[in-house]
C-alpha cells in the first residue's frame, strides 16, 4: 500500500480546499483565489479519488497487481510513452508560439506576452540542457 497516505492526504486537502471555496464565494469578491481553489480542489479530488479506488480494487487481486507492475515497467511501454511525449512537444513547441504571436498581434497586455515569452524559452532552455546531457552520456 505504498503512497495510500499521500492519496488520503491528497483527497482531504481537496476537501478542505472546498471549505475554503465555500467560506470565500459567500464574501461577493472579485478575487481569484475561489476559482483556483476549484481548480486544485477538482484536481486533487479527482486523483486522489481514483487513485485510492483502484488501490482498494486491486488489493483483493494481487495477481492483476502484479501483471499491471509488470505492464508499466515493461520496455516497449516505456518507449512508447516516451516516443508520445516526444511528438507532445513538439506540437507544443509550434501551438505556443503560434498562441505568442497571435497574442502579439491581438494586442494583448505586454506583462501576458512577455510571460508567456519566458515560459516558452525556459521549455526549450530545459530541452536544450537535457539533450546535450544525454548526448555526453551515449
Amino acid at each position: 500500500m505504498k503512497g495510500y497516505k499521500t492519496w488520503l492526504v491528497a483527497l482531504v486537502s481537496a476537501v478542505g480546499l472546498l471549505i475554503i471555496l465555500l467560506s470565500l464565494g459567500q464574501s461577493g469578491s472579485d478575487s481569484p483565489c475561489p476559482y483556483l481553489c476549484i481548480g486544485i480542489g477538482a484536481g486533487l479530488f479527482g486523483q486522489g479519488t481514483g487513485e485510492l479506488v483502484s488501490r482498494r480494487a486491486l488489493r483483493s487481486s494481487p495477481e492483476i497487481c502484479k501483471q499491471l507492475e509488470i505492464a508499466q515497467k515493461d520496455e516497449r511501454n516505456v518507449a512508447i510513452a516516451n516516443r508520445a511525449k516526444g511528438k507532445a512537444y513538439d506540437m507544443m513547441t509550434y501551438a505556443f508560439g503560434a498562441l505568442i504571436v497571435s497574442f502579439a498581434l491581438m494586442r494583448v497586455e505586454m506583462a501576458a506576452v512577455l510571460m508567456l515569452v519566458v515560459v516558452y524559452l525556459g521549455v526549450q532552455g530545459c530541452a536544450l540542457y537535457w539533450r546535450f546531457r544525454y548526448e555526453k552520456e551515449m
